[in-house]
C-alpha cells in the first residue's frame, strides 16, 4: 500500500478547522486534524509542502514517516509545522487502523479504562446569576462533573490587581457554593500573567477553593519561571498545551515546572509523540489531561490517546453530539453524565460530513487574537 494524495479541508464551520485526509493506492483512507494556530492558512500550506515528501511512501510506517517530516525540515519546528505533522500523523493512525480492522487504541496496547471522564468549559459571565447559570447547564442538565473556567473577572487587566484577586475570590466562592464540593472545578488564567509573583497572589486567591489544577499561570515561553512558581504554590500546576515535541516537554519535566502536562495531539507532532511524552511524565509521576479545543476529530484522536494511557487524569472537551460541531462528522462518540465512550470501530471511529464542507469552505475567519491595551498604549499579555 502506497500514499497516493493528501487532500486537506479548511473549513470554516464552528470555527476553523483544517481537516486532513491521507489516500492510498488500495482506495484506503485515514483523516486528520491539524491544530489552528494562526495563521490557519500557513498550516494548510505546510501539509501540502509534506505532501511531495509522502508520495508514493508507505503509510503503516508512522514512525518513519514522521522523521521524515520532522527530520526533513531545515529547523526544528514550531507551532505550525508541528500542526501541519500532526493533522497528517492523526490521519495515518485512522488509516492503520483500518488497514488492521482494529481500533488504533487496539495498536497502542488496548485499553487501560472502560471510559473517559471528560470536563467543560462552564462558570462564564460577570454576575454570580450569570456565573450560576452557566454552571446549572453543565453541572445539573448535562451532569458534567468536572468543569474549567477562568478564574480572574474578564478585562481584569485593565482593573487595579486588588480589584481582579477581590473578585475573583467572589467568583470562585459563588462557582463553589453552587456546585458543592463534589464537583471539580479546574482554572485557567489562560496564560496572561507575565510577573510570577502576580501568579502565585493568584493561587493564595483560589487555593481554599480546591481547584483541580492551575493551568497555564504564565506564559511558556520562560520554563524556568514556571518551575519557580510550582514549588511556591500548593495547588496542582498544569501547563503544556503550546509545546511542541518531547523535546519541549523534557524541558518542562526537567524544571519540575508541572503536575499534569496537557499536550495537545493536533499540534505537539501528533498521536505517537504523545504517548511519548505520556511515556516521560508517568516516569516522574506526572498525569496528563490532553489539551482538546478543538472538534469532534481532535476528540476522537484524545479519547485513543486517553483510553490506552494509563497516567492519563481528565480530557478536555467541546460537545459534537449537538450544536455546530454536529455537522463536521457522521456520527458522535456517546456522550452521557460526564463520561465518554470509545467505540470499537476500525480506526478513529470518525468520519467526516464532507457534504457539510461545501459551502462552507475556506478559513473565512482570519485568525488574530484580540489585543487589550493598558492605559499607556502598551500591548498587554493575554
Amino acid at each position: 500500500m502506497k500514499i497516493i494524495d493528501i487532500l486537506t479541508f479548511p473549513v470554516n464551520l464552528a470555527g476553523n478547522h483544517v481537516f486532513v485526509k491521507v489516500l492510498t493506492d488500495e482506495h484506503m483512507y485515514g483523516i486528520g486534524e491539524a491544530y489552528r494556530v494562526g495563521p490557519d492558512e500557513a498550516v494548510d500550506q505546510i501539509i501540502h509542502y509534506f505532501k511531495h515528501w509522502l508520495i508514493g511512501e508507505d503509510p503503516t510506517r508512522i514512525e518513519h514517516l514522521y522523521r521524515i517530516m520532522y527530520n526533513g525540515s531545515r529547523f526544528p519546528g514550531g507551532s505550525m509545522v508541528n500542526a501541519a505533522i500532526s493533522g497528517i500523523e492523526i490521519a495515518l493512525w485512522d488509516l492503520k487502523g483500518k488497514a488492521y480492522g482494529v481500533p488504533v487504541y487496539q495498536l497502542l496496547g488496548g485499553r487501560c479504562r472502560d471510559r473517559i471522564r471528560v470536563y467543560r468549559a462552564a462558570g462564564g459571565g460577570r454576575t454570580p446569576k450569570e456565573i450560576e447559570d452557566s454552571l446549572r447547564q453543565a453541572v445539573h442538565v448535562e451532569k458534567y462533573t468536572a468543569i474549567k473556567t477562568s478564574p480572574q473577572p474578564g478585562h481584569y487587566q485593565k482593573m487595579p490587581w486588588g480589584q481582579a484577586l477581590r473578585e475573583t475570590r467572589q467568583r470562585m466562592e459563588v462557582m463553589r457554593k453552587f456546585v458543592g464540593e463534589d464537583v471539580d472545578i479546574a482554572l485557567d488564567p489562560h496564560a496572561q500573567i507575565f510577573e510570577p509573583i502576580k501568579a502565585q497572589e493568584l493561587a493564595e486567591v483560589v487555593k481554599p477553593f480546591r481547584p483541580m489544577f492551575y493551568e497555564e499561570p504564565l506564559r511558556p515561553e520562560n520554563i524556568a519561571a514556571m518551575g519557580r512558581l510550582h514549588q511556591k504554590i500548593d495547588i496542582p500546576l498544569a501547563t503544556g498545551e503550546m509545546l511542541v515535541t518531547k523535546y519541549q516537554f523534557r524541558d518542562l519535566i526537567a524544571a519540575n515546572a508541572a503536575d499534569i502536562l496537557q499536550p495537545d495531539l493536533l499540534l505537539c507532532g501528533g498521536l505517537l509523540e504523545g504517548k511519548k511524552i505520556a511515556a516521560m511524565a508517568e516516569a516522574e509521576y506526572l498525569t496528563v489531561a490532553p489539551h482538546n479545543p478543538m472538534g469532534p476529530v481532535s476528540t476522537a484522536v484524545s479519547a485513543h490517546f486517553a483510553i490506552s494511557t494509563p497516567n492519563f487524569l481528565i480530557l478536555e472537551y467541546v460537545p459534537d453530539h449537538e450544536g455546530p460541531s454536529r455537522e463536521l462528522i457522521l456520527e458522535p462518540f456517546k456522550y452521557a453524565d460526564g463520561w465518554l465512550e470509545v467505540p470499537d470501530k476500525p480506526g478513529l471511529g470518525i468520519e467526516l460530513n464532507e457534504k457539510a464542507f461545501i459551502n462552507n469552505k475556506g478559513l473565512d475567519k482570519k485568525y488574530r487574537r484580540e489585543l487589550l491595551f493598558d492605559a499607556d498604549g502598551n500591548v498587554v499579555w493575554q
